[in-house]
């Protein structure tokens, strides 16, 4: 029991000889205490027990396999966003660039969509790869070495059809799409250094119509006819022979006016050309004038050749207009609705 206050302002006698005795013994054994702390305090005891080598090694590889296998699984199904951030200040790379002469849009600095890029721009160029068939039904080209032109009928196999699909495809970012291919067409591939450079889709029709000519086309294939310039200079004993390349009539007004105006009258016509196609980087070649040479010997079953005047071109563009004017010699030649 706690004493009283009065007891520490009045103390009596036996109060103080109790109290002196409490005291006593509290100071024995807080002293007793403090020397026991103070011997603990100052002493540390550690035990240490040898282990072998090759414990210790395998206890840390399963570590760390263990830490590795737990962590690993989670990085790799884990989906990261790399998604790259730009600032628009102004500089032309910002957007999409569009490639003018294939087509293609894409993005620059981006290395996959650059690299996807350069493979079709160089297919679109130059043709598409093509090493050959064992079973197919080819015309080699007398003047030209190892070039040929790949007949493609409508009972070919799976595999010569998808080829074609393949050249249908590149041919519709020019000509346009859905209406090149169908399955009563021959179709003649122009072969070169292994790459596909030139394609013919022919089609069986009966009649078609004559373009009406303005008189000023005869006039100046007359004229050209008339008046050829001579292509050969001699100097001496020497004798340089010139070469002429034929100016293309597309960008004339009087075949780029946009307006096909025909006769009434319909004329007979065995092959309809629904598109003729060649890598920009092999034009002005006479390739195209090959595959119409080849398509007028082989087009028929019994052999014959079909003359100039039963082909028939399908609704031609400004540049199917000049050809045709330089391969019939009239701009007055025939033409047909594709279905």
């Amino acid at each position: 029991m706690q004493a009283k206050i009065n007891s520490f302002f009045k103390p009596s006698s036996s109060s103080s000889s109790s109290s002196s005795i409490i005291a006593a013994s509290v100071t024995s054994d807080t002293d007793d205490g403090l020397a026991v702390w103070e011997q603990k305090r100052n002493s540390i005891v550690n035990t240490y027990q040898r282990r072998s080598a090759i414990s210790d090694r395998s206890e840390a590889l399963k570590k760390v396999s263990s830490s590795s296998s737990s962590s690993a699984p989670k990085d790799l199904k884990k989906k990261r966003n790399y998604t790259q951030f730009h600032l628009e200040l102004g500089q032309s790379d910002f957007l999409l660039r569009h490639c003018a002469v294939c087509g293609v849009k894409y993005a620059p600095g981006d290395e996959i969509d650059e690299k996807n890029h350069q493979g079709f721009h160089k297919i679109f160029m130059n043709g598409i790869p093509f090493k050959g068939w064992q079973n197919e039904r080819a015309f080699t080209m007398p003047l030209v070495n190892k070039n040929r032109i790949v007949v493609v009928s409508d009972n070919a196999s799976p595999a010569h059809r998808n080829k074609v699909q393949e050249v249908v495809k590149l041919m519709e970012v020019e000509l346009g799409e859905d209406w090149i291919l169908h399955q009563h067409c021959k179709v003649y591939l122009f072969v070169s250094s292994q790459r596909i450079s030139g394609c013919l889709v022919a089609e069986p029709i009966k009649e078609a119509f004559k373009l009406i000519a303005p008189p000023d086309d005869e006039r100046q294939i007359k004229k050209e006819s008339s008046s050829s310039p001579s292509t050969s200079i001699q100097f001496g004993n020497i004798v340089l022979q010139r070469e002429v390349s034929k100016r293309c009539r597309a960008s004339d007004d009087r075949l780029d006016n946009g307006a096909l105006v025909c006769e009434e009258e319909a004329k007979p016509a065995i092959c309809g050309i629904r598109a003729i196609w060649v890598s920009p980087s092999n034009r002005r070649k006479g390739i195209a004038t090959l595959l119409l040479d080849t398509t007028r010997e082989s087009f028929c079953n019994n052999g014959c050749m079909l003359e100039k005047s039963q082909l028939a071109f399908s609704q031609p563009s400004s540049m199917g207009r000049s050809f045709g004017f330089n391969y019939f010699g009239t701009s007055s030649f025939l033409v047909y609705k594709a279905p």
